[in-house]
C-alpha cells in the first residue's frame, strides 16, 4: 500500500474566523477542479450555494461538470472561511474516497494551522473521521451532527462543529444538509 501525501496547501485567508476540515481529498482522477471538495458529485459547493445564495447551482458549472472556483474563493475570502483536512498522509485501503477506507498515517498539525489564523474561533468538520481526529486533538467528546463542542485553546473559546458529510454516500438530501450548515454559519455571524 502506497502512502499518499496531501496534494493541496491549506487555504487560509488572513481573515479566517472559521476553519473547515475534511478528512482527505479523493484520488486525483475524481477531481473536477484543483481545489478542495473537487469531486463533481460531492455536494459541498451546492450546500454553499444554498446557504449563501439560495441557489444550489450558484457555484456549479454544469456544462463543464466542474465548479466555479473563482467565485468560491471570493466568497471564502469575504466570509473568512479557511479550508484544509485532518490528515496530511493516508493509505487508501480500497480504491475509494470513503473515510472508512482511509488509514491515517500522519494527522494534520492542527496547532500549526491555528497559529497561521489567529482570528479563528470555530472549526467545522465535514465527516466522521475528520471529527474524530479533531476531537482527539482537543480532547473533547464527539458532538452530535449539527451541534458543537466548546473548548478553550490558547486562551480563547473555540466551537468545534460537526456537520453532515457532503458526500453523496451520506444518506441525506443536499437541502437538508444545507439546513445544518446554514444554522452554523448564522450562529457564527457569517450569514
Amino acid at each position: 500500500m502506497q502512502v499518499e501525501h496531501h496534494p493541496l496547501k491549506p487555504f487560509l485567508p488572513s481573515s479566517t474566523r472559521l476553519l473547515m476540515l475534511g478528512s482527505f481529498p479523493p484520488a486525483r482522477h475524481r477531481w473536477s477542479m484543483d481545489f478542495f471538495y473537487p469531486n463533481f458529485i460531492n455536494d459541498m459547493w451546492r450546500i454553499f450555494g444554498i446557504c449563501f445564495h439560495d441557489d444550489k447551482i450558484y457555484f456549479v458549472d454544469e456544462e463543464n461538470k466542474t465548479f466555479r472556483k473563482s467565485l468560491i474563493i471570493e466568497l471564502l475570502e469575504a466570509k473568512g472561511i479557511g479550508l484544509y483536512d485532518t490528515a496530511t498522509e493516508v493509505i487508501r485501503l480500497k480504491n475509494t474516497a470513503s473515510d472508512k477506507d482511509l488509514e491515517v498515517v500522519q494527522p494534520t498539525d492542527i496547532h500549526a494551522l491555528l497559529q497561521q489564523i489567529p482570528l479563528c474561533t470555530s472549526i467545522v468538520t465535514t465527516g466522521q473521521k475528520a471529527t474524530e481526529l479533531l476531537c482527539s486533538f482537543f480532547g473533547v467528546e464527539v458532538p452530535k451532527i449539527g451541534s458543537f463542542a466548546e473548548t478553550t485553546y490558547e486562551g480563547k473559546v473555540m466551537h468545534l462543529y460537526r456537520m453532515p458529510s457532503s458526500s453523496r454516500a451520506y444518506p441525506m438530501k443536499v437541502e437538508k444538509k444545507a439546513e445544518f450548515y446554514k444554522q452554523m454559519f448564522m450562529a457564527e455571524g457569517l450569514i
